[in-house]
């Protein structure tokens, strides 16, 4: 039997109107299966799809799958903000004030709610493991790569291979070839590659793009979450925990915006989120 239930698309990261990362959420998932969603998620056609459950932790406010056209992931940063969102806005109380405890496929996801309204996701643990391999040229000119810095594979369910360059313009002039780009992300076994660079321009100080390919064809992410929470992790690793902003979508005319705040409990990554259809879809 057919049943309507709320659906909400939101745009998370918004520097400007619609310039973030577009999401679909499902705020009632309860009775679909995997393989429905996975339908849906391909026909809504968006980078990502969330579908809200009943928790099975009683901690938690609720329980979230990530689906994106080519299947689950068990953790992604814009979903998580932008799913939090859309049930706050639809009526959501929290078991604890200011707070939301999200379940998900890595386990407990906390994000905070500032009073003007943005929220924050504390990014989970990660497994850095530097990466030094000849592919890395095939894709980027060495003159752009700074070298000060190493490749890393960032893990954080998500795997992103994080590849530092001299300047914000270095980072916006990389324009890889496909087959070499997919070659060298098959070899790392991640699911996309971030480059960034220091900017000296505007209120951002780093540059960052998200690279994929996806059905044989590249696609650039305008917002990520989970990459960006790698990238806060990396520096912190390197010995810096000085608070930060971060551009992304530049190259694809969208302009995202992510606030990274190191505090004695963890890392937040935080930004804007809003609604920009409100209805209802039809499982």
């Amino acid at each position: 039997m057919t049943r309507t239930v709320a659906f909400k698309q939101v745009d998370v990261f918004p520097q400007l109107p619609f310039s973030g990362n577009p999401l679909a959420v499902i705020l009632d998932a309860n009775g679909l299966s995997d393989d429905e969603m996975a339908a849906i998620a391909r026909w809504t056609h968006l980078s990502e799809t969330t579908f809200v459950l009943t928790p099975t932790d009683k901690q938690a406010d609720y329980r979230v799958r990530i689906f994106t056209v080519d299947g689950e992931l068990p953790f992604a940063g814009h979903p998580t903000l932008g799913t939090a969102h859309a049930l706050l806005e639809a009526g959501l109380v929290p078991q604890t004030a200011s707070q939301i405890v999200q379940e998900c496929g890595v386990g407990l996801v906390t994000i905070k709610i500032d009073p003007q309204g943005a929220l924050a996701f504390m990014a989970p643990e990660v497994v850095l493991t530097p990466f030094d391999d000849a592919l890395i040229g095939t894709v980027f000119d060495q003159e752009a790569l700074d070298v000060a810095q190493a490749v890393t594979i960032a893990d954080m369910g998500i795997r992103w291979l994080l590849v530092p360059m001299i300047s914000a313009q270095a980072v916006l002039n990389v324009k890889p070839n496909v087959s070499a780009l997919e070659r060298l992300l098959k070899h790392a076994q991640v699911n996309g590659l971030m480059p960034f660079g220091p900017s000296n321009e505007g209120a951002e100080q780093f540059e960052v793009r998200g690279l994929m390919v996806e059905q044989g064809a590249l696609t650039e992410d305008p917002v990520t979450g989970s990459a960006n929470a790698c990238l806060a992790h990396y520096f912190a690793a390197r010995g810096s925990r000085d608070d930060y902003h971060a551009r992304q979508g530049t190259a694809i005319q969208r302009y995202g915006r992510i606030t990274v705040q190191y505090r004695e409990e963890g890392i937040w990554i935080g930004g804007q989120t809003v609604t920009v259809i409100n209805g209802s879809i039809n499982l």
